[in-house]
């Protein structure tokens, strides 16, 4: 089974078996490797043979996530991007309420989006802007970033959110990793609908 087929059936509330066990998968395309995490079962995408993989006795119930097996993933040099959540919601199609930006390119959340995925597209407005592509497994994805916050900013968050939503088809299920350590992004995609079914890092093994 894909890694895309993971995510979707998870949106759909269909999750591997709670076993403690560890999937491996061929790697990414452009030399990435990941480590998702869902309830006692863990994903591992790689260039490493499986049988390696498993020698390391990574497990389902949060061993995957270790340091130490991370860095076996990703070898002395490798790129590790940070732990993430991985959290599901639903499009809501109909009129846009964003409207393209341009201009951001420079914007580091571009950049980084630009790097780690395909179809960028940009939108925005006072608020903030926001990230639509194709991420992780081809799976799509939003990014949000606000403004500087302002005096009466409160809720930007999740009304950007709301907005971006319906750059989505009505019913297709569109993705966001947020580090757990920034609370006020979790909450607003929370609140926003969204909801965790895991999580995920990212790595790039050197040559």
């Amino acid at each position: 089974m894909s890694l895309l087929r993971y995510f979707l059936d998870a949106a759909d509330g269909r999750f591997p078996p709670v076993d403690g066990e560890v999937t491996v998968l061929p790697e990414l395309p452009g030399g990435l490797a990941c480590s998702v995490a869902f309830t006692g079962h863990a994903v591992v995408a790689t260039a490493l043979p499986a049988a390696e993989v498993h020698a390391r006795k990574p497990d389902g119930f949060g061993g995957s996530m270790a340091p130490d097996f991370l860095r076996f993933l990703a070898g002395p040099d490798g790129w590790i991007g940070v732990i993430d959540v991985t959290l599901v919601s639903r499009g809501t199609g109909g009129t846009p309420r964003l409207a393209p930006l341009t201009g951001a390119d420079d914007h580091p959340r571009i950049r980084y989006a630009r790097e780690m995925r395909t179809g960028v597209r940009v939108f925005g407005d006072e608020r903030g802007l926001i990230a639509v592509a194709a991420g992780l497994a081809g799976r799509t994805e939003l990014s949000i970033e606000l403004h500087q916050p302002r005096q009466g900013g409160r809720g930007f968050g999740r009304s950007l959110i709301a907005d971006a939503l319906t750059l989505v088809p009505e019913g297709e299920p569109v993705f966001a990793a947020v580090s757990p350590g920034n609370a006020r992004s979790l909450r607003a995609f929370l609140s926003s609908g969204f909801t965790p079914i895991g999580s995920e890092v990212l790595l790039r093994p050197a040559p």
